[in-house]
């Protein structure tokens, strides 16, 4: 388990700082006079056809609700690992990250409401600021070395998992379309006929990837969003049988391998095609908009807020302890952190503004700078406040 986290700690690291790198790229470029050529990328034609079946889409939505299809296929299979067998599958290790992700979503979102109560199509992106980027918040930490604890580091990865899995019941509950009846009932055959594969034990790796490129389309196609049905997949992928000559089971060896196609292929495209915003347009006062606002400050004071004050009454209540060998501060850091929503706010941006330009960029600049703020902060307090002797941190157990 400590290899595991070991190797997935390193590899959203090293994500998260080519994150930054990407995004920079991508703001330049809108920037600068090869505008026009950045915009053609992002809205190059991309048709498949097979027979009366037909799939027309811009590149930016073959990535959005293609490739991160694959992306929260692989956010599927992490959650339903650490549920079962991680970090969340007993409440003892659950509870303090679950109760700090329930406050790290619910503040952010009551503080969007407050400043949108009276736009009724304001209120839409309600969900922008309750995400958290576990690769960027990551790639921080890692410049922290040893200065945060390993039992923190485990607290945050758990909590963004739980972020995760609530972002997916967000879009499936509030960011659906109006339903086809025949779509949803290719995906119901589709769903049936995987469970029935998972519970004969079948590890074969093709069946699962045609079934789950039938269910993609269908549900591409009924209205609810195609990355959902990365999430359906990953759950009947079984997670204790395993494939010939491998010593993982068939849901761990996909993730294993999904794991440097999403981190350094899938996230930053994502990062490149969505970070793009037009700044030369921009002024203080769009900024001051109620959307960007509630953004921005659900971010950077919401998500800290949310998750400091419930882990605080969870440990003051007993029904948690504060992680081993960490402190206060630490743990006032890692709140901080959470507020770096970056891609997880784009996506849900983009699904709950679906003209990309209704607030000028702003909510979007607004994503950045709430981001920006939560990362920075966070670093300070975590590389100037009260430490455990990087000695003792270096050591210290991979638990809660």
């Amino acid at each position: 388990m400590k290899a595991k986290i070991k190797e997935f700690y390193e590899r959203e690291s090293s994500t998260g700082i080519l994150l930054m790198l990407v995004t920079v790229a991508a703001l330049v470029l809108k920037n600068s006079a090869l505008a026009g050529a950045y915009n053609a990328f992002l809205y190059t034609p991309v048709e498949i056809r097979f027979g009366a079946l037909q799939i027309a889409k811009p590149l930016l939505l073959w990535i959005n609700d293609g490739l991160m299809a694959v992306f929260f296929l692989l956010v599927g299979l992490e959650v339903k690992r650490e549920l079962l067998r991680g970090s969340l599958s007993s409440w003892s290790q659950a509870a303090l990250p679950v109760i700090a992700a329930i406050g790290g979503m619910a503040v952010p979102a009551l503080i969007y409401v407050g400043f949108n109560l009276r736009e009724p199509s304001a209120l839409h992106g309600w969900a922008i600021p309750t995400a958290t980027d576990i690769a960027f918040a990551l790639g921080i930490l890692s410049l922290l070395g040893n200065r945060v604890t390993p039992s923190l580091k485990i607290f945050l990865l758990a909590l963004a998992i739980m972020d995760d899995l609530g972002a997916i019941v967000i879009i499936a509950l509030f960011y659906t379309d109006h339903l086809s009846l025949v779509s949803m009932a290719v995906a119901g055959v589709s769903l049936a006929v995987l469970f029935a594969l998972n519970r004969t034990r079948v590890v074969s790796r093709a069946a699962y990837i045609l079934l789950g490129m039938v269910l993609w389309v269908s549900v591409l196609k009924s209205g609810v969003h195609a990355t959902l049905a990365g999430v359906a997949l990953a759950f009947m992928i079984p997670l204790d049988a395993r494939e010939a000559d491998s010593e993982h089971s068939l849901s761990e060896s996909i993730e294993h391998d999904l794991h440097p196609w999403v981190s350094f292929m899938i996230l930053p495209l994502f990062a490149f095609v969505n970070a793009g915003i037009d700044l030369r347009g921009l002024s203080l006062g769009q900024l001051a908009a109620p959307v960007p606002l509630g953004i921005m400050l659900g971010l950077f004071i919401g998500k800290q807020a949310g998750v400091f004050l419930f882990s605080w009454a969870a440990i003051r209540l007993r029904l948690a302890a504060l992680p081993e060998r960490s402190s206060w501060s630490q743990l006032y850091g890692i709140a901080l952190m959470t507020g770096i929503g970056f891609t997880m706010s784009f996506f849900i941006d983009s699904l709950a503004f679906v003209d990309g330009t209704a607030y000028g960029y702003a909510d979007k600049l607004a994503i950045l700078l709430g981001s920006l703020f939560s990362g920075v902060a966070g670093y300070l307090v975590l590389r100037f406040g009260h430490n455990c002797p990087p000695a003792v941190a270096e050591t210290a157990p991979n638990r809660l």
